[in-house]
């Protein structure tokens, strides 16, 4: 289970070192893969695997279908963290994400998300009135 808010940063090469307590669960692989909202999303590999097999099922004779699963499939990039616990940002996931040194890692329960961070904060501030506002329809039986 991933929770919580971190602040690591990309180095120079690319890197991003991973918060501490999620390392042990992503030591098997991750993937890194483009997110909704230009963020990034990073899944243990089994999770991933779980998904891509849902969304492989869909019907391909779908045009929507078939583009979203050519976009996640091509945009998914696999990796296993160094010993330091860093991971290589592909240039083109950094540049979908726009990913500069200051970076947010967001845990969202069964994933991870990746966030350049004034895009993490424009994003708070553009949704924390509707997070305070949802209701039953969001989240079923909750409120």
């Amino acid at each position: 289970m991933f929770l919580g808010t971190h602040y690591p940063r990309l180095d120079d090469k690319g890197r991003l070192t991973l918060p501490a307590k999620f390392r042990d669960e992503l030591a098997g692989g991750l993937m890194v893969t483009k997110g909704q909202d230009h963020c990034l999303y990073v899944f243990p590999r089994a999770e991933f695997e779980q998904m891509a097999r849902k969304v492989a099922e869909a019907p391909f004779t779908n045009d929507a279908v078939r583009a979203y699963q050519r976009y996640l499939f091509a945009g998914t990039d696999e990796q296993r963290p160094d010993g330091q616990g860093r991971v290589l940002i592909a240039p083109e996931l950094r540049r979908y994400a726009g990913l500069t040194k200051e970076c947010v890692v967001v845990g969202a329960f069964t994933r991870l998300e990746i966030w350049d961070a004034q895009a993490w904060q424009t994003y708070l501030e553009e949704h924390e009135d509707g997070y305070a506002e949802a209701r039953e329809e969001v989240i079923p039986g909750v409120f």
